[in-house]
């Protein structure tokens, strides 16, 4: 039966949503557990909010007189799309940049290399709050950086990221997990900022 009790928006949690950790680090099974301290917050992403495109490529076949007989999946790609507004903080620079192309701080000075070094491969985690306060992470155990927009700098909206990022599988196959629990007096986001 149709509930409009499940219907809802997606918020970013207060503080941040995007959190991004060398690959490897130790990842949450659940909503809730508190992050690992690796994962560093990204801070505010536009109000466009969190892109997820994860739809089968098909290869349809047809028989003659043109009726599809065999539908192939080809591939499956699983990406993440955000931009990125605290063009100011070092881990966003790092993400956008690679780690090994960003020193420094706002304090004593950034110093960014662009170049054509290939991205690393990170672990990533998004937490978002949904209608009634239920609690939603997206866990993407590894993906790397495969499309970053122009950047564009004007006197009438911040300087962003547009973002994407690739996943692939993990040793069991998964490209992302979601966890979704309704928050009680018992639960609460595992990190905040």
């Amino acid at each position: 039966m149709s509930d409009t009790a499940n219907v809802t928006t997606g918020k970013p949690k207060k503080g941040g949503a995007i959190y991004r950790a060398p690959f490897g680090t130790v990842l949450p099974k659940d909503a809730t557990s508190q992050l690992s301290a690796e994962f560093k917050s990204l801070g505010y992403c536009s109000e466009d909010g969190l892109k997820n495109a994860n739809s089968p490529e098909i290869d349809s076949k047809k028989a003659w007189g043109g009726d599809v007989v065999l539908n192939m999946q080809k591939s499956k790609d699983d990406k993440f799309s955000f931009t990125l507004i605290e063009a100011m903080n070092p881990e966003v620079l790092k993400a956008v940049y690679g780690d090994n192309n960003v020193e420094g701080t706002l304090a004593s000075g950034i110093a960014i290399k662009a170049n054509s070094d290939e991205q690393e491969e990170c672990s990533w985690v998004i937490e978002l709050i949904l209608k009634g306060g239920v609690l939603k992470r997206i866990v993407i155990p590894k993906a790397k950086v495969t499309e970053v927009g122009d950047v564009t700098y004007t006197d009438e909206d911040p300087v962003g990221y547009e973002t994407t990022i690739s996943a692939t599988s993990d040793t069991d196959g998964q490209t992302h997990y979601e966890y979704i629990i309704k928050k009680t007096a018992d639960t609460s986001v595992g990190k905040e900022n």
